[in-house]
């Protein structure tokens, strides 16, 4: 019996890598179609978002078949409780990559030279997306840590794209309507940051038992 139960974590483990490439990779396509201005890229973060749906769905009955047959106690139990937490925040983050190629496609969106620090949001939340994904599977405290420190550096790149969209509009070069597209498409860019966030601090609880929102109130 415990044999099946390592079994089935060590497919909730694959499940959620498979789930984080999905995430990583819809990520990676909505950047492209914004610095390349490729509506093809951008379609394919939308099939990507389809995906990563079907598989939430597939990771949620694979938890809960472990809790229901399984009955794990202890850091068992608080690993599969952070995978069901984690996966909404995965999902999230596939919708806000559709989300941005949405606005790229009805806005026929392509970033200028100067807003290129939007093109780092988009590595910076991939790196997070991989590390928090990381630190769940290998049981890495220290990782899922730096994931959340990392987000300091997501935020203060959309306030570097959010004041350069505001100097541009103030010397009237740039198209209003576009800036405000961009700086959409940078808030999306920031709430994905966030949504790495969360994972990595269910990574926390599943290790340590303490959730961060539970200590620090």
């Amino acid at each position: 019996m415990r044999n099946k139960f390592h079994e089935e974590l060590e497919n909730l483990n694959h499940a959620l890598i498979q789930m984080g490439a999905m995430c990583e990779e819809a990520i990676e396509n909505s950047s492209q179609a914004l610095m390349t201005g490729n509506p093809a890229l951008a379609e394919k973060a939308i099939l990507i978002d389809e995906k990563i749906d079907h598989k939430e769905k597939e990771i949620e009955n694979l938890c809960l078949r472990l809790l229901l047959q399984q009955q794990p106690v202890a850091g068992d139990l608080r690993l599969i409780s952070a995978a069901l937490k984690m996966i909404t925040d995965m999902e999230r983050i596939g919708d806000q990559a559709a989300d941005i190629s949405e606005i790229i496609i009805i806005g026929k969106i392509r970033a200028e030279n100067g807003t290129l620090y939007i093109g780092d949001m988009a590595k910076a939340t991939i790196k997070m997306v991989t590390e928090s994904i990381d630190a769940f599977v290998n049981r890495d405290l220290q990782l899922a840590l730096a994931v959340i420190d990392y987000d300091d550096i997501v935020d203060e790149l959309f306030r570097k794209v959010r004041n350069e969209l505001v100097r541009r509009i103030e010397k009237r070069i740039i198209n209003s309507e576009y800036a405000m597209d961009l700086l959409m498409i940078a808030k999306y860019f920031e709430r994905i940051g966030d949504h790495a966030t969360n994972i990595a601090e269910w990574v926390e609880f599943a290790i340590t038992g303490i959730h961060r929102g539970e200590r620090d109130s």
